[in-house]
């Protein structure tokens, strides 16, 4: 597990704590949306219904590559 630094709204820095692959798997899907690793982490923020980001941004890469499997 890793901590990488992100700045949420281009304002707000802080640390999330992530396995290498998962961060991995955030690049790549931030490129497939035409989006910065920062600005995908702000969509994540601003939508998530859980408490920690870290999390909300493992279960935001898990429910997009099942969409991926499933479609």
């Amino acid at each position: 597990m890793k901590k990488f630094s992100v700045l949420i709204a281009n304002q707000h820095a802080t640390s999330i704590s992530l396995e290498e692959e998962f961060y991995q798997a955030l690049l790549q899907l931030a490129q497939e949306q035409h989006m910065t690793a920062n600005e995908l982490i702000t969509y994540i923020d601003e939508t998530r219904e859980i408490a920690n980001l870290s999390s909300a941004i493992r279960i935001y890469i898990l429910k997009a590559l099942q969409q991926k499997i499933n479609s």
